[in-house]
């Protein structure tokens, strides 16, 4: 483990380019049970962007439009739809978070600067990583305000009860074929980071495709990345689909934890939000899989919950279908009952459901 001069205390937010700032908040809000917090646009004095803070527990969700024609977020909507730009981290220091990623090879974005009102100081700096993804580094030791200088509270009506979810467990970014052990590299040599977890196409495939994937973490494994690429098939695989409608590498999903899986997907099937359907032959072997689990098998089938486990105790997951019209983000709901691992058991069974909906789009 690499030590560097700076500390990475976890994730503050990822930012969304989206085509309407406005209506996908409202998708957020109604649907997966956040609430909108801040607000930044041309009330509050930014002439060429609109931003909403959708927060639930730990999660900060930034969805940001364009107000002009003809800038960079404008042109990264239209490369790639609406996706994650930033996954801004937490720091104690981000000028050396800054200096030391540039000194270690590292491609700048913004370099450090100090933004401020009347609730303290912030520093922010941010710099590239896989595809036109960027990290920024958060330095708010110094800031009591809602969220950053240049957001002011939003006063929003009452809304629907949050469906429970409490951080994020993990980001996943796609890459393009070959490009998996690359970008994993640029975690080891900028960040210092460690492998936490991998699988290759031999445990992650079907009859049609297959996958592998290698999960980074930071040193004090508050932030996992599963970095995704796609292997040698008989058809497309979904990774390749990703990569061919987002337009390059990119993150495919944010997994979302929750303490009680059950109550939050009832939540959520409840507002219409649409889960990948599980084939009902996967539950048939589930006891000899994965042995004793408190919940009723009965409901993880109505409800299509997935279960994996390993030496360490056992995971339910279920996985939404794509938020958009393009077959590309998307969210996984997890819960962790002792496993730390990432539901290798599960792969087949969600690669058949994505199959599935691939067949339907034409892509398969």
């Amino acid at each position: 483990m690499i030590e560097t001069p700076y500390t990475i205390n976890g994730i503050n937010h990822c930012e969304l380019y989206v085509g309407n700032a406005k209506q996908a908040a409202y998708f957020y809000e109604n649907k997966m049970g956040f609430k909108i917090i801040a607000y930044s646009g041309l009330e509050t004095g930014d002439r060429n962007k609109v931003s909403y803070l959708l927060n639930q527990n730990k999660i900060n969700l930034v969805l940001t439009s364009p107000l002009k024609d003809g800038t960079e977020i404008g042109l990264h909507i239209q490369k790639h739809g609406d996706g994650i730009k930033d996954i801004a981290f937490i720091v104690d220091d981000a000028n050396s978070a800054f200096n030391h990623s540039i000194k270690k090879g590292a491609i700048s974005v913004n370099k450090p600067k100090l933004i401020k009102d009347k609730n303290g100081s912030v520093v922010i700096a941010s710099i590239k990583t896989f595809g036109d993804t960027i990290h920024s580094f958060i330095e708010n030791n110094n800031y009591n305000g809602v969220f950053l200088p240049g957001f002011k509270v939003y006063e929003t009506s009452p809304k629907k009860d949050s469906a429970d979810l409490l951080n994020i467990d993990h980001i996943v970014g796609n890459q393009p074929e070959g490009e998996m052990k690359k970008v994993c590299k640029f975690y080891e040599d900028i960040f210092g980071w460690h492998r936490f977890w991998t699988v290759d196409d031999k445990d992650i495939s079907t009859k049609y495709s297959a996958l592998r994937s290698i999960v980074m973490a930071n040193n004090n494994e508050k932030i996992k990345m599963p970095i995704n690429e796609p292997a040698l098939g008989e058809k497309k695989s979904q990774i390749q689909e990703f990569i061919d409608y987002y337009g390059s590498a990119g993150v495919q999903h944010i997994a979302m934890s929750t303490n009680n899986i059950i109550s939050t997907v009832k939540i959520l099937r409840d507002r219409s939000v649409k889960f990948l359907e599980t084939p009902k032959s996967y539950y048939k072997k589930i006891k000899n899989r994965v042995g004793e689990i408190d919940e009723d098998i009965n409901i993880l089938e109505k409800l299509g919950i997935l279960v994996d486990s390993d030496d360490d105790g056992y995971i339910l997951q279920i996985f939404t279908k794509p938020l958009q019209d393009r077959p590309t983000l998307f969210f996984e709901i997890i819960q962790r009952k002792g496993s730390k691992s990432f539901g290798k058991g599960n792969f087949k069974a969600l690669f058949e459901s994505i199959e599935s909906e691939q067949k339907k789009r034409g892509n398969l």
